[in-house]
């Protein structure tokens, strides 16, 4: 990641959905975004599992102050009829974004966790490091959330029901599976309290990104 900001969204989609969900994400809504200023770039994750479509989207931002800022509000307040008919329907929908406060590591892993933290690490730097330096672990990520800025009211905000909200991220970024299991119990050991207060350690693929510097701007 590039920017010092970030945004994060968790959400469920129903089977009869989801074609319609990955044409509207890979066709027009992350193009939407990373071509709204601020937005640097938009990483897309699906959850490996079988009895659930769980989504994880990444979005690298300049800075925090871009989650309220001018352009991406706009763009909250005037979703399109795509944005309109699909919002509505994603469940379990978690948002939050800040600043990374911790980065470790070079290039991007294929197989991911993406930990909603509620207690964030005293020396999240040290944290990142010893995570990053497990076999495997191509980078780790702390982010902390800024909650006025990820809560301020929209229209896109106000079709979904019961959005969550965390306290922080702490994503780990592997070569394998088996790599990221043994960063996983790393953590537990090195970092217990962070890890107590932190959401299922689900496991994701690599779905699709898009940089912004390589988006249809037209």
């Amino acid at each position: 990641m590039r920017g010092s900001g970030f945004l994060a969204i968790w959400s469920d989609v129903a089977a009869q959905d989801l074609t319609d969900y990955r044409h509207w994400l890979t066709r027009e809504h992350t193009t939407e975004r990373v071509t709204t200023r601020g937005f640097l770039a938009s990483r897309v994750f699906r959850a490996t599992k079988d009895d659930v479509n769980r989504f994880f989207i990444l979005y690298e931002l300049e800075a925090p102050e871009v989650l309220d800022g001018e352009a991406y509000l706009a763009r909250l307040n005037a979703p399109t009829p795509w944005s309109q008919r699909i919002m509505p329907r994603l469940g379990n929908f978690v948002r939050g974004g800040g600043t990374m406060v911790a980065r470790a590591g070079r290039g991007e892993g294929a197989t991911i966790t993406a930990l909603r933290i509620e207690h964030l690490p005293g020396h999240p730097q040290k944290l990142a490091e010893a995570l990053v330096a497990c076999d495997g672990i191509a980078a780790v990520q702390i982010g902390a959330t800024d909650e006025a800025r990820t809560s301020v009211p929209t229209t896109e905000k106000g079709m979904r029901k019961n959005e969550g909200f965390f306290s922080g991220l702490l994503l780990i970024e592997a070569l394998d599976l088996s790599s990221l299991r043994a960063a996983l119990q790393q953590s537990r050991a090195i970092a217990p309290d962070v890890l107590a207060r932190a959401s299922e350690p689900e496991i994701y693929q690599t779905m699709f990104t898009l940089d912004a510097r390589i988006a249809d701007f037209g």
